[in-house]
């Protein structure tokens, strides 16, 4: 960190935060020195900061205040994976906008209501957030009452990811060739269908006997997924030599928003469309199209 010559940053048991003496403490993200933390960073460093208590948004009891005091809470550092990032993003846009009310008494018909200007996705993805903040808000005496509970939004359709379709993923294996790693990225996407943060950090050690063992970040769970021949195939052709199968050009690991960054490039260099994601290969690895080619059903 010394190296980096980051000013404010402190760091506590693997968590990193920015710190102005007498200013709010806000939550880095990732690794030291990645992109997602040296974006977190300057922001952080080149925003107006704010005293506590200072201003009508931050006044003892407001939202604003609250969700400051949330950042730095063992629930909100307890979040995993792209999470902090996300609900973060979510919390500081209706802190911009409602930052100066009450706390305490937030009513229910306030969260019908602002739902009620959502589409489906972005409601589902408030009402977490806000839920999750609200109960620690609970157990800290902020609020009298939870205002999210038994308040529940239409599930979306989908996750709003486009679904590669068969010519796309044909196109991208026309211009990455086996032995490539943007084509080892695809087929780790495709044959495995786990998400990019889980994805970087799959190594050479967690496959044994035919079988991928797998700890999804997210949610916790363990997969046991066997290794499809053509996966095990596309590894061995692959250069690497690192334990993780996928690493950047210096050997370090990828952050999850570090890989995106990257795999888009693949993408735009194999000629296809800004739709097609990495996240959207999870559905086309399951496509019923994909299922009879890869396993003869």
């Amino acid at each position: 960190m010394s190296k980096l010559n980051l000013r404010y940053v402190q760091s506590f048991g693997g968590y990193h935060y920015f710190r102005r003496r007498g200013w709010p403490r806000i939550s880095l993200p990732g690794v030291v020195g990645s992109a997602e933390f040296m974006e977190a960073y300057q922001q952080a460093l080149a925003a107006a900061p704010v005293a506590i208590g200072a201003s009508k948004r931050s006044k003892p009891g407001s939202v604003s205040a609250a969700i400051a005091e949330y950042y730095g809470s063992q629930a909100f550092r307890s979040l995993t994976g792209g999470t902090p990032a996300s609900r973060r993003a979510i919390l500081e846009k209706f802190r911009d906008k409602h930052g100066h009310l009450p706390l305490a008494s937030v009513p229910k018909e306030f969260v019908h209501a602002l739902l009620d200007t959502m589409l489906p996705h972005e409601a589902k993805n408030w009402l977490t957030a806000f839920r999750h903040f609200a109960r620690w808000a609970l157990e800290r005496k902020l609020m009298r009452n939870d205002p999210t509970l038994s308040v529940h939004v239409k599930r979306p359709k989908s996750d709003g990811f486009h679904t590669w379709a068969e010519q796309e993923i044909a196109q991208f294996e026309a211009r990455w060739s086996i032995g490539s790693k943007p084509r080892l990225a695809l087929a780790l996407g495709l044959f495995t269908a786990q998400r990019r943060g889980d994805v970087v950090r799959i190594g050479r050690q967690h496959i044994r006997d035919g079988v991928l063992t797998v700890r999804q970040a997210k949610t916790g769970a363990s997969l046991a997924i066997p290794l499809h021949p053509d996966l095990a195939a596309i590894i061995a052709a692959t250069p690497v030599g690192h334990l993780t199968l996928l690493v950047t050009q210096t050997g370090k690991s990828y952050g999850a928003n570090d890989f995106s960054e990257m795999f888009r490039w693949w993408c735009d260099a194999a000629g296809l469309p800004q739709r097609c994601v990495f996240h959207g290969l999870r559905k086309g690895g399951m496509h019923a199209t994909r299922r009879r080619r890869m396993y003869g059903a």
